[in-house]
This record gives structure tokens, sequence and C-alpha cells, in this order.
């Protein structure tokens, strides 16, 4: 028997049916349906990965270093990953995973084909942090890994807004741009923002949020970033646009901050970087530097009950380290215990679905400027987690919310849906 037929058996065993996929081996041969996706595994040191790290992240560190591969651009990955998750265990809501007996087929095939060896070293492009979990220190060293690639990368993926969340598309035409500003004035209008207020931007990215309100809605905008990369290009936008003395950006935890009240608070999108031990404490900050009456908008994804709460072996080791989401009404419970009266929560999954498509088509159309910039490795870790991510929102294994907030004054207040804005809603121009 070669080597294809062989993994094909192991793979049909763990699927408990004949595999969705097409395999080629390194030694020339291939089993299965050629009109299904294919799976080339170009180096038998690909197995001895699986046998150290079994299941996605072993498969992740093989695909990353180009020890297999589906050949072909982005949508061919695409394919397999539908093929894949549309088997009968992932259909049934059970795992396809590599168990003991499987295991041991992998080991016996990895012996007779002179895979067996040390564990190999974890590809350069996977995280390295260290310490204690969500430490001042450990949480920069985590934030450095993911963002500060460098700003001209993340342009190859984002818009000109540079906003990385989940954007909005009021309606079916927009492209991803105005989906976003969209976006930036949806989260402007259920704030209540009016000229004058004083506003804390909470993980602020690339300043896409600080700069819009502050530019439309004649706020005073403080956003805190522990990237360096990321407050690198708010400077530079804020003295380009116009905006210097009317948003002021920081390296800065969100621990650190410690500047009394604002009228507004915002954080897109970080909440799901603080850990679930450190989640309490990051709600008391957000109600803390928050005037009574004031309100809070909390965008963040979150994981079906039952999941696992982090991002997965792939994502927390070459994207996203320590990441933690949990289903919505856990989150909720926190920012109730916290303070909050919840006001309003708004489902924006498949809006994020068609976001990262959008970002994916950009980054495909600039895959060959990536690979100049962050090399083949850094490109096809990117080109694996877009495809992920954006079916593990189209499929509803991931979510992401928008949550309204406001700090109690033990007054009844007006419904801020009827609050008027005090901008144009220019995405439709």
């Amino acid at each position: 028997m070669q080597i294809a037929e062989k993994i094909a058996a192991i793979g049909r065993s763990v699927f408990s049916t004949e595999l969705p996929i097409r395999i080629e081996a390194w030694d020339g041969s291939s089993a299965g349906d050629r009109s299904k996706p294919l799976l080339r595994i170009e180096s038998r040191r690909a197995l001895r990965r699986l046998m150290w790290s079994p299941n996605e992240l072993g498969f992740a560190q093989a695909y990353v270093t180009g020890e297999l591969d589906v050949p072909g651009d982005s949508a061919e990955l695409d394919r397999a990953f539908r093929a894949l998750w549309a088997s009968p265990a992932a259909r049934n809501g059970t795992r396809a995973t590599l168990g003991p007996r499987h295991y041991r087929g992998v080991a016996a095939l990895a012996l007779r084909s002179g895979a067996i060896g040390p564990p190999p070293k974890p590809p350069r492009s996977q995280a390295k942090v260290t310490g204690r979990m969500h430490t001042l220190s450990r949480d920069r060293e985590v934030i450095a890994h993911h963002y500060d690639l460098s700003n001209d990368f993340y342009a190859l993926i984002l818009d000109p807004t540079m906003a990385y969340s989940c954007a909005y598309y009021a309606t079916p035409d927009l492209t991803v741009e105005k989906a976003q500003i969209a976006k930036l004035d949806l989260i402007c209008r259920k704030l209540g923002l009016r000229e004058g207020m004083r506003m804390l931007d909470v993980g602020c990215g690339w300043g896409s949020l600080s700069l819009h309100a502050a530019e439309y809605y004649g706020v005073q905008v403080t956003g805190v970033t522990i990237s360096q990369q990321q407050h690198q290009h708010i400077t530079e936008q804020i003295e380009r646009r116009g905006l210097t003395g009317r948003v002021e950006v920081r390296v800065q935890d969100y621990r650190e901050v410690d500047d009394g009240e604002y009228d507004a608070v915002s954080s897109i999108e970080m909440g799901e970087h603080v850990g679930l031990d450190n989640y309490p404490q990051y709600a008391a900050q957000l109600f803390r530097h928050l005037k009574p009456g004031g309100r809070l908008l909390l965008q963040q994804m979150s994981r079906h009950a039952g999941a696992a709460p982090g991002g997965g072996p792939f994502i927390e080791a070459f994207i996203a380290p320590d990441m933690h989401m949990r289903p919505l009404p856990q989150t909720l419970t926190f920012l109730e215990r916290a303070g909050f009266e919840i006001l309003e929560t708004q489902n924006l999954r498949e809006h994020y679905a068609r976001t990262i498509a959008d970002w994916h088509r950009t980054f495909d159309e600039n895959y060959d400027r990536a690979v100049e910039m962050v090399g083949e490795e850094v490109a096809r870790v990117w080109r694996l987690y877009l495809v992920g991510a954006g079916l593990s929102f189209e499929q509803g294994r991931m979510g992401v919310d928008q949550i309204l907030m406001r700090r109690p004054t033990g007054e009844l207040a007006e419904d801020p849906r009827a609050i008027e804005p005090q901008a144009t809603t220019w995405y439709e121009s």
C-alpha cells in the first residue's frame, strides 16, 4: 500500500466515512476522487508534526511551513475547509479528531516511512510569549506579535479606514470601506455623541472610531492602545486630518488609565483579549471611567454555548495567544455585575462573514506583495486565518455582538435610540 492510501485509510477512520478530500503524498502516490479538493503532503516531516502535535495545531504548523499544502489560491483552501466541515462528523456536532487508535496508526506509518524523530521546531511565525497569562508584560508581547507586523502589512488587508473589526453592511451594496464607516456611525449614534462630549476609546486599534467621532461628531477623544505601530499610525492621522488637540492617543494598558470619568466609552473587539479571570476587572474599569448616565458601546466576539472558549489551537498559537471568548449571556452577566444596565444587543455575525470575505479578497489581490513584505510563511498564516475565520462566522461557530450599556443614575433616562445624531450619516454619499 502506498503512502497516500495509508493516510486516506486513517482519514476514513477519523471521519467514519469516505474521506471528503483527495490525498497526494511525497512518494508520488495518490488516493481519493479527483473531483474532491486536493491535500498534498509534501514531506514526511508533516507526519512527524502530527505525531507530536496531533490535530489542528499540527496541521496548521505543517501548512504554514509548506510541509503540506492545498495547491491553488485561497478558493481551493476554502473548498477544502468546506468539504471537511460538511462531513457527517462535523454536521453531527462531533469533532473529527485523531484519537488514540488513529494516533497509533499515524505513529506506525511514520515509523515505516522514516518520519520518526524528535519534535520539529515550531514555525518561526508561531507566537513566542512568556510569563504568567494576562500580566501587563505578557499582554504587550501578545499584542506586539499580532498587531505590530507593520502598518503597511495591514494596509494590504484592510480598507483605507484601517478598521480591524466587524463592519456593518447597512445596505447590501456597500463596499467594505463604506460598511466600516457605517459601523463607526452606528456606534456614534448609539452612544448619543454630541459636540463637546469626552469619549474614551479603550483598545482603539488604528484609530478609526476615535478619528471619526472627533471629526464628524465634535467629540474630544482619548484613545489607548498597547501597540506601537497603531500609536504611530493614529499620531500621523491626527496631524494629517487636522485633529490635533481633539484626539489624544496613548500607549497605555486599560488597567493603567486613571484620568476620571468620560461622557461615553467604547471598546471595540478588545474584550476577547483580556482573559476570563481579568474580565471583571476590565468591566469594572470601563464602569469607573463612565459618568453616571453615560453610555458604553462594547463590540465583542463570542462562542456558542458548549464550544471551547478560546480561539482554537491555531489562532492561539499564531494569531492571538491567550484569546478568550464566551457565550453572549455570560458576558452580559459580567457586565451587569459590574453595575451596567444593558440597553440592547445587536448580533453582527453575518456582517463579520462578509467583512472577512472582503478582507480576504483584498489580501489575495495583494498576496505577492505580502510575501515580499513578511515572507511566505507569515503570508500562509494569514491565508489560513482568513479562510478559517470567515467560515467560522459564516457557519455560526463564532459570533460578534454590539452591546449598548448605561451607567445608571437612579433617575429615569431617555431611550438612547430616540437621540438624534449631531452629524450626518455620510457613508451613503
